[in-house]
């Protein structure tokens, strides 16, 4: 199976771990130590976020293998 051109997922993969790297650092500039907190609140929303982008691509991954089958399954009786 050919790779599209543009994946969404490495997109938004990308781009919510800049966004969530980019938060850390303005927290700690703003806020110096009493940024704690929050930091960790975007680098646990950085790791949820990561988790359900990679379960997506394995549901993908998944449903495009068994439609791949069922055609060669029904290619095999017709």
């Amino acid at each position: 199976m050919p790779q599209p051109a543009f994946d969404v997922l490495r997109a938004l993969a990308i781009g919510s771990q800049a966004l969530g790297l980019t938060a850390i650092i303005t927290l700690e500039t703003l806020l110096g130590d009493a940024a704690r907190p929050w930091q960790g609140l975007a680098l646990g929303l950085m790791l949820a976020t990561a988790l359900a982008i990679a379960l997506v691509r394995v549901y993908r991954r998944n449903r495009l293998r068994k439609q791949h089958a069922e055609r060669l399954g029904d290619n095999d009786h017709g």
